[in-house]
């Protein structure tokens, strides 16, 4: 049976804004991306040499209804939450947290000498959005390094020849794969044909699918369609992207600030429940 090969469906080009307490990052994805990147909700990269960008950070506030997946290929944030987890997040690390039915946490990044990252949001789907809030922290020895003929897979979720990831998500299946590939090289990754996938060139550039003369530059998000084959060349320039796989849900979205949810009405009553100091349902074990 032919294999059909994913093609380049769309390329997002992010925009720089600030964010938090005065954070200077690139909003690769958001509101206006939800149907072509379901249930891919939000990418917000981040790529400083100067602090200053960024230190001010994240103080506290609310998520309900969706995963919010940190992971830092260099730096040091500092969180907290209201389940009572503290800790950072260091280079090669990763925090996959789900808000569920409300979650309060605060992310401050520490000066380094290079922030460089993303944070994703993944949409939960409307029978999920009221689940407990839960954790999960993800170190960097428990991320499966493989590496191949010119390239080095990092996996953070999902499934990469046969080797499972560091975290498998409870709601949504998604894969999350952090990929180099070396200057002059093809890198073909099997995919089941029906789940959404995009990748976010963090370095480099390369060329996609059967089309190998439209070179696609760093800083961007690639949407592919359907198919059960990846394939990816680079030229002079060596490439590191990040890619994001799941199923879509094909849910209504009702989205205001940090919360996401399936109705005008459902997102109302969580800021009223803001309001009142009823936000939190759980703050964990006891």
């Amino acid at each position: 049976m032919t294999q059909k090969i994913r093609s380049v469906k769309k390329v997002t080009q992010g925009q720089r804004t600030v964010d938090g307490a005065g954070v200077h990052l690139v909003r690769v994805l958001g509101y206006h991306d939800t149907k072509d990147y379901d249930p891919f909700l939000m990418l917000d990269a981040f790529d400083s040499r100067n602090p200053e960008d960024y230190i001010k950070g994240f103080p506290w506030h609310p998520h309900r209804g969706i995963e919010t997946i940190t992971y830092l290929i260099e730096g040091d944030i500092e969180h907290g939450d209201s389940l009572g987890n503290k800790g950072s997040i260091l280079s090669g690390e990763c925090q996959w947290m789900t808000a569920g039915s409300g979650i309060i946490h605060q992310e401050m990044p520490k000066a380094s000498k290079h922030m460089l990252g993303a944070q994703l949001w993944l949409n939960l789907p409307a029978k999920d959005k009221m689940t407990n809030p839960l954790y999960g922290d993800i170190k960097q020895d428990q991320v499966p390094i493989l590496e191949g003929d010119g390239h080095t897979v990092r996996i953070i979720s999902g499934t990469y020849l046969d080797q499972k990831g560091a975290f498998e998500g409870k709601f949504i299946k998604a894969t999350y794969l952090d990929v180099e590939v070396e200057p002059n090289q093809t890198w073909i990754y099997e995919t089941p044909q029906d789940e959404k996938l995009f990748i976010y060139i963090v370095e480099g550039a390369g060329t996609f699918g059967t089309n190998e003369d439209n070179l696609v530059q760093e800083k961007q998000a690639v949407l592919f369609s359907e198919g059960d084959q990846f394939v990816m060349h680079t030229k002079d320039r060596g490439i590191r992207f990040l890619l994001f796989m799941a199923k879509p849900i094909h849910e209504p979205i009702a989205w205001g600030g940090p919360i996401v949810m399936n109705t005008r009405e459902e997102l109302e009553l969580a800021f009223q429940e803001l309001d009142d100091n009823t936000f939190v349902k759980y703050r964990g074990e006891m």
